[in-house]
C-alpha cells in the first residue's frame, strides 16, 4: 500500500503532467504558425505533441515517482479488443440518432472551406484523438491505479470520475443547473471509462470509446442542443427546452440520453469482466 500523501501527490502530478503537456503542444504549434504554417497543420502538430509529451511525463511519472511499469499503471502496448471498437463506433452514433428523431432544426455557421478544416482538424485530432488519449492516459491510467493501489477498486473507478468531472467546470461560465449536471454526467462517463478500462486492465479500450465520442458528437464540428453553437460547423437545435434533454450549457453529453447510455456501456462492461472471471 502507497502512503496517502504519496498518492495525493501522485494524483497531482499527473494533472500537472496532463496541463504540461496540453500548454507545450500548444506553445509550440503557435510558433509553427508563426512561422507561416496553415492553421489546419498546426492544429495536426498540437494533437500529436499533446500525445508525445504526455506520454513521456506519464511514463516518467509511472518509473520514477510510482516506481512500476506503464503496464502496471493500465497502460501497455496499444491493443484493442474488438468489442469495444464495435462499442466505441455504435454508441455515439445511437445517442446521435435518437436526438435527430426528436424535433429539431439544422442551423448551420456559414463558415467557410479554411473554417471548417480549421475546425475539424481541431476537433478531430486535438479534441478528439488526443485529448481522449492524454486523459485516459492520466484518468484510468495513473489516478484510478494510484487509487486502487492505496484503498480499494470502487473509490479507484468513483473519485478520478469525480475529478474527471470537476476539470471539465474550469474556465468555464455555467450556472448552477448545468454545473450540477457536468458533474453528473461526467462522474458517470469517467465510471463508465473506468470499468472499460478495467475490463482489460488496458486504457487502449477505453480510449477508443472516449475518442470517437468525442469525435462524433462535436469533433467533426456538428453539436446538438438547445441553441446554435457558433463554433461547429452545424448545429442541431431542439425543440425541447427541457434541461433533462438538452444538457444545459454543456450539451448532450450532459443530458439524460447520454447518461443512460453510460450506464449500459458500463454495465456492458462489468458482465464481459465477471464472464472472464468465470
Amino acid at each position: 500500500h502507497m502512503k496517502t500523501w504519496n498518492v495525493i501527490i501522485g494524483c497531482i502530478l499527473a494533472i500537472v503532467s496532463l496541463v504540461v503537456s496540453r500548454i507545450g503542444a500548444e506553445l509550440a504549434a503557435g510558433l509553427v504558425f508563426m512561422l507561416g504554417a496553415p492553421m489546419f497543420l498546426c492544429n495536426i502538430l498540437a494533437g500529436i505533441l499533446y500525445i508525445f509529451f504526455a506520454y513521456l511525463l506519464v511514463k516518467l511519472l509511472s518509473n520514477k515517482f510510482i516506481r512500476t511499469s506503464m503496464k502496471e499503471v493500465s497502460i501497455p502496448r496499444v491493443s484493442i479488443k474488438g468489442r469495444w471498437i464495435v462499442v466505441a463506433i455504435c454508441f455515439p452514433l445511437i445517442v446521435t440518432g435518437i436526438y435527430l428523431i426528436l424535433p429539431g432544426t439544422f442551423v448551420s455557421s456559414g463558415m467557410d472551406r479554411e473554417n471548417i478544416l480549421n475546425t475539424v482538424s481541431a476537433g478531430v485530432v486535438f479534441n478528439s484523438l488526443a485529448a481522449g488519449i492524454v486523459e485516459e492516459m492520466v484518468f484510468r491510467g495513473i489516478i484510478r491505479n494510484l487509487l486502487a493501489k492505496r484503498w480499494n477498486t470502487a473509490i479507484s473507478i468513483v473519485l478520478p470520475s469525480v475529478l474527471f468531472a470537476a476539470v471539465h467546470l474550469i474556465g468555464q461560465s455555467f450556472n448552477p443547473v448545468s454545473s450540477i449536471l457536468v458533474l453528473i454526467g461526467g462522474t458517470l462517463v469517467g465510471c463508465m471509462f473506468s470499468v472499460i478500462a478495467i475490463d482489460s486492465d488496458s486504457i487502449w479500450n477505453s480510449a477508443i470509446v472516449h475518442v470517437l465520442w468525442n469525435a462524433v458528437i462535436l469533433g467533426f464540428g456538428f453539436y446538438i442542443g438547445g441553441s446554435a453553437n457558433n463554433d461547429a460547423i452545424m448545429s442541431y437545435v431542439l425543440e425541447t427546452k427541457s434541461l433533462l434533454l438538452t444538457g444545459g450549457q454543456f450539451g448532450v453529453e450532459t443530458a439524460v440520453i447520454a447518461i443512460v447510455g453510460y450506464c449500459v456501456v458500463a454495465f456492458l462492461a462489468i458482465l464481459w469482466r465477471k464472464k472472464q472471471k468465470v
